[in-house]
């Protein structure tokens, strides 16, 4: 696209009036809550399978030592979903759901953050449009009125230029913020899922695993090593 077309396009933006700034705005605001949940979901997006998996091997060696250093070094609430089964893995059944149920609610509102602000960009955008529309369609009349009715095409064009960019410009926005909402809802749904499969997963693990020979457990900050056949000395 050349600067002529640009400036052209400007220029259309700017005739739209008082309402343009809204939108304009709107679009700004859109686009950054897109872009800053696409890169946050992307960064806290962890492969569920492969990760249960190796967890899985040091959990049915009792490992909890070296599974809780690998759960706390995954990001994104699937990481931390898992910490916390890990973390009070000497809990009873009940209580350990209660937990992970607990941590993953926690979670939830950190993955819906802005997006009600980009709902109601969604709706409110062509709002906006449209009540530019009717103040470009009051300014032709008005025109229409002063000239006793004899105004010419030229009088009457500012007025609908600025209905038709508004209203243009309003459904645009709306547009991309529905789009994007519902896509960065999905987003936020398939992550919830992969929080309760991991937590779902983690209890029946811990749960369901008899304790074995050289149980290792982290408590207190640091590692110690039970054998079930040793005596004091």
């Amino acid at each position: 696209m050349s600067l002529s077309n640009v400036c052209g396009m400007f220029d259309v933006i700017m005739k739209g009036g008082p309402m343009m700034i809204l939108i304009a705005a709107c679009s700004v605001v859109a686009m950054g809550v897109f872009l800053e949940r696409l890169v946050n979901y992307h960064r806290e997006t962890v492969h569920v399978s492969d990760f249960l998996r190796g967890l899985a091997i040091l959990i049915r060696r009792r490992n909890f030592a070296e599974a809780l250093h690998e759960s706390a070094g995954t990001p994104g609430p699937v990481g931390r979903v898992v910490h916390s089964a890990v973390l009070h893995h000497s809990k009873p059944r009940e209580h350990l759901k209660e937990i992970v149920r607990e941590t993953a609610q926690l979670e939830v509102p950190k993955l819906e953050r802005y997006l009600p602000a980009l709902s109601t960009i969604a709706y409110g955008a062509p709002l906006l449009g449209f009540l530019g529309t009717v103040g470009g369609l009051l300014e032709a009349f008005s025109t229409l009125s002063n000239q006793s009715g004899y105004a010419t095409a030229t009088d009457l064009s500012k007025g609908i230029l600025q209905s038709l960019v508004t209203t243009s410009a309003g459904m645009a926005v709306g547009t991309f913020a529905f789009v994007a909402y519902c896509y960065l809802s999905a987003r936020v749904n398939s992550l919830i899922h992969d929080m309760e499969r991991a937590g779902i997963e983690m209890v029946q693990l811990i749960c369901d695993e008899p304790p074995g020979e050289g149980i290792i457990e982290f408590t207190s900050g640091f590692v110690s090593e039970k054998n079930p056949g040793s005596g004091a000395r």
